[in-house]
């Protein structure tokens, strides 16, 4: 398979995204806040959790600052990401675990056997990085990673839709930017952040779908209460959570 994602495996490619586009993200306190609340609607406090592609670990630190007795796995294929991850997690990271691995291969699982099943698999922004047939198997392969009960929940970029609305998100996206900047002290105009933007090297790693596709994918891989928690144009939190009692 010709792959796209590879480009995160640079070093000054991931650095720049944790410097600086990662604390950029439109609304990116209102998504964790959200994605906290469902947690701790469904999840119980001493939980064992996945965070897939996990970058600098924020969605799973956000997790076990929440609930401090749980056990994490964080995993992500680039080393830059998780050496991140671990610096930032420091001594408060005892209970997580760093783990090199590529889900994008479906023997990404025998990885993380040993510590599976978790009561909550999480994962944002890195899924639309897999063509459609692979997201699709990765969504059954998680559902088979949780316990019965457990939960899965995605933040992740989808198609926007209408089409034009994609605009829409690229201009959101490039006033957070500049706004993030100018706290920074930068003196790049608008125009540059919106050039560097738009020609971003990482940007034909995207492969995104649709939200009602996945949904749907969702519900073919097994879960049930299928729900959209959060949208705003092309980023959406959505997940599902696995039955207690087998499908007859």
């Amino acid at each position: 398979m010709n792959r796209t994602d590879e480009v995160w495996k640079k070093q000054d490619l991931a650095l720049a995204f944790l410097e600086n586009v990662r604390s950029a993200i439109p609304m990116a306190a209102e998504q964790i806040d959200i994605m906290l609340r469902v947690v701790r609607s469904r999840v119980p406090g001493d939980c064992s959790f996945i965070d897939l592609g996990c970058g600098d670990g924020i969605l799973g630190r956000a997790i076990h600052a929440m609930y401090p007795q749980s056990v994490g796995v964080l995993l992500d294929f680039s080393p830059s990401m998780i050496e991140a991850a671990r610096e930032i997690a420091g001594p408060a990271g005892g209970k997580l675990s760093f783990i090199l691995g590529d889900y994008a291969s479906p023997d990404w699982t025998d990885t993380v056997k040993g510590l599976a099943p978790f009561d909550l698999v999480v994962s944002g922004y890195s899924i639309h990085h897999q063509p459609d047939e692979r997201k699709q198997a990765l969504f059954r392969e998680i559902f088979n990673l949780l316990k019965p009960g457990g939960l899965f929940l995605n933040l992740d970029t989808v198609t926007p839709q209408p089409e034009w609305t994609e605009e829409l998100w690229d201009n959101l996206f490039i006033d957070s930017l500049f706004e993030f900047e100018q706290r920074k002290g930068s003196a790049r105009t608008r125009d540059e952040v919106a050039g560097e933007w738009l020609a971003r090297p990482d940007r034909e790693a995207n492969i995104l779908a649709p939200l009602d596709a996945q949904l749907d994918w969702l519900a073919e891989a097994g879960f049930f209460d299928i729900a959209c928690y959060f949208q705003v144009l092309a980023q959406a939190l959505f997940g599902g959570t696995k039955p207690r009692i087998p499908a007859a």
